[in-house]
């Protein structure tokens, strides 16, 4: 792809980021500096396949640059843009956990507010000194979420239009990130672009997350807690897709302007974590392939006893607090303006993604033995 720009991205050893970053790497011509403080969600073996030694975060590939800093600390954030003179910065650097936002806000704000803020002047200074041209090509990315935007009911969409109404503190806290970039657009001139995405999963998502907390916690034959009823939908998106829409978003998209990026995928969590167990039921039986200790025989019948499904290990558990109970994008802006669809459907994106769970234990049983082992988060 002719696109070689000099890009900043924020937050890349997680996981949209690095999603971004390994796309800007292998499907394009763009040099890429990683500016990520690796919090416990900071995985920089997310980066491997790029490039970047995970030990001492030096890059084999040219193209590739690594620098451990906090978004929050001015000083470092100033010298990145003019040690790098980029043209452009992907901001993907957040808190982005609800129940973690539920039992510690503080982190929340200090990072998603303040570090954005941080960020939009360091940002600012440098594109200040910039020639003319430099200047209209610049763009400043930040990219949200569709919780800033609340809850909808049965029925109806987000747009770039629908009024915020944050929930959590963690949408409250990116809520407060989006006005801000506007704010330096409108007030500075500086050229921002905002996307607010929905439900993202795929490959490198941190086992907190529903979809990789579900498959890990089957793969131990641990219960699988669902809140509520599992009633509450959400729309998702596979992450490659929506990397390829942050791409297009900075080649075409109108500074000022806001984009919504979903997948048209909605789906009740229940529904989400029975896929994964019928998936895992078919690639991966409970027992193992011989019956293991989950066959035998049904009674005295001699006929062999059914096999367990993962989907009994299913556990209704306390709901969230403040859990809303829907979310959809309408994404028709990306699609008529810019051009972009999606590669995969759920049912596409999700089979990939237990197919690579499977296959990539090096990358998250480190995780799952020295970071989080699936406890629960955000009682309140």
């Amino acid at each position: 792809m002719a696109y070689s720009k000099r890009c900043i991205v924020t937050g890349a050893a997680g996981f949209i980021g690095s999603a971004l970053a390994r796309l800007l790497l292998k499907e394009t011509d763009a040099t890429v500096l990683v500016v990520d403080k690796l919090t416990y969600a900071g995985v920089p073996e997310s980066l491997k396949e790029v490039g970047l030694d995970p030990a001492t975060l030096a890059s084999s590939n040219p193209r590739l640059a690594f620098l451990k800093a906090d978004i929050c600390d001015a000083a470092a954030m100033d010298r990145a843009f003019a040690e790098f003179r980029p043209d452009t910065i992907f901001h993907l650097a957040a808190e982005s956990h609800v129940d973690r936002s539920i039992d510690g806000p503080g982190e929340f704000i200090r990072t998603n507010v303040t570090g954005t803020a941080t960020l939009l002047q360091a940002a600012r200074t440098y594109w200040q000194g910039l020639d003319d041209a430099a200047k209209a090509a610049f763009r400043f990315q930040h990219i949200s979420t569709d919780e800033v935007y609340g809850t909808l009911g049965a029925t109806g969409f987000f747009t770039e239009k629908t009024p915020y109404s944050p929930h959590s503190p963690y949408s409250a806290s990116k809520a407060a990130s989006d006005h801000l970039v506007r704010a330096w657009h409108d007030t500075y001139g500086l050229p921002t672009l905002i996307t607010n995405c929905s439900n993202n999963y795929g490959p490198y998502h941190f086992p907190e997350k529903l979809i990789p907390l579900i498959i890990l916690n089957c793969l131990d034959g641990k219960p699988l807690p669902v809140y509520g009823k599992g009633a509450n939908v959400r729309d998702w998106l596979y992450v490659d897709d929506h990397a390829r829409a942050l791409l297009l978003v900075n080649e075409k998209g109108v500074p000022g302007e806001t984009y919504n990026v979903g997948g048209h995928n909605e789906r009740t969590n229940l529904d989400v974590v029975k896929t994964v167990c019928a998936i895992l039921d078919e690639l991966r039986p409970r027992g193992g392939t011989d019956g293991g200790s989950g066959a035998g025989t049904d009674g005295g019948s001699g006929a062999p006893a059914p096999r367990p499904r993962y989907e009994d290990l299913i556990q209704f558990v306390a709901d969230r607090p403040g859990h809303d109970l829907r979310y959809a994008i309408d994404p028709s802006k990306l699609m008529n303006e810019l051009g972009w669809q999606p590669r995969e459907n759920f049912e596409t994106g999700i089979r990939k993604t237990v197919e690579w769970y499977l296959a990539n234990d090096w990358w998250w049983k480190p995780i799952h033995e020295k970071r989080y082992a699936g406890q629960r988060l955000g009682k309140a």
